[in-house]
């Protein structure tokens, strides 16, 4: 694999189209879904604790509770007001914990700043078990560049999932902020913008689909990039993973800025 294809979660090496799960409820079909996933190659599976009531971490921790470990799970907890006060984040770390069958999270998120905590004290509780060994690696969701240096002063921030795809760059000093610094962008809703006729066009000379373009041109944008489409379908799994093939020209790269 080319290091093009590769991007770092601090020392490990991940292929750079991850699956992400906020639709997946826990049903036979999906296990399969995940193992498959797995099985082609994708190495983030992104999860949330507030995704599907719980069933998502719950079916992701059925799926790979037997699986050999060449991947890196990622969870979030602190969604909504009042709920990333530190006693409320260890009681969903714990949750996450027992719904993952796992001893150590291998990423973990705070989802979001709560307006009624200090992001220190958020930060510091995931902090704690960091410490005790059952994470691994913290992230932060939907921050600005001077969040993610205030959270930085509590303990190292591996990764940072913003919103952000070809029509929502709103981010794009923190895309450029996590490049500089070392730390992995995870854009989440990667595929939300609606393919112009410039990506149909270029689509077209790729003999690829608008939703491959779409992500070729994010991995073109940083090279810490490593987007999480959601997807319930198989045959979806493995055209986003096939993204990582598709080397877009500096002309169509600067076509679609």
């Amino acid at each position: 694999m080319s290091d093009a294809q590769k991007s770092k979660l601090g020392d490990i090496e991940l292929r750079r189209i991850g699956l992400g799960t906020n639709r997946l409820t826990n049903s036979s079909q999906n296990v399969e879904l995940v193992r498959e996933a797995i099985a082609s190659g994708v190495e983030m599976i992104d999860t949330a604790h507030t995704y599907t009531g719980g069933e998502s971490e719950t079916t992701i921790g059925e799926a790979l509770s037997s699986a050999s470990h060449g991947y890196v799970v990622a969870t979030k907890g602190g969604w909504g007001e009042g709920n990333a006060q530190p006693d409320v984040l260890r009681a969903q770390i714990e949750e996450s914990l027992r719904r993952l069958r796992v001893d150590t999270i291998d990423l973990y998120y705070l989802h979001r700043v709560d307006p009624q905590t200090p992001l220190e004290d958020s930060v510091g509780a995931i902090a704690e078990y960091q410490s005790s060994g059952k994470i691994r690696h913290i992230g932060l969701s939907e921050v600005s560049v001077e969040q993610i240096e205030r959270g930085r002063q509590v303990v190292p921030i591996a990764a940072v999932q913003n919103r952000f795809n070809l029509a929502e760059r709103t981010y794009d000093d923190v895309v450029d902020h996590c490049a500089g610094e070392g730390i992995l962008f995870v854009p989440f809703f990667p595929l939300r913008a609606e393919p112009g006729a410039r990506v149909k066009e270029i689509a077209a000379r790729h003999e690829a689909t608008a939703a491959q373009i779409a992500l070729a041109w994010l991995l073109r944008r940083s090279p810490a990039m490593l987007p999480i489409p959601g997807t319930l379908s198989p045959e979806h799994l493995r055209k986003n993973v096939a993204a990582t093939t598709i080397e877009l020209s500096d002309e169509e790269f600067q076509a679609l800025v």
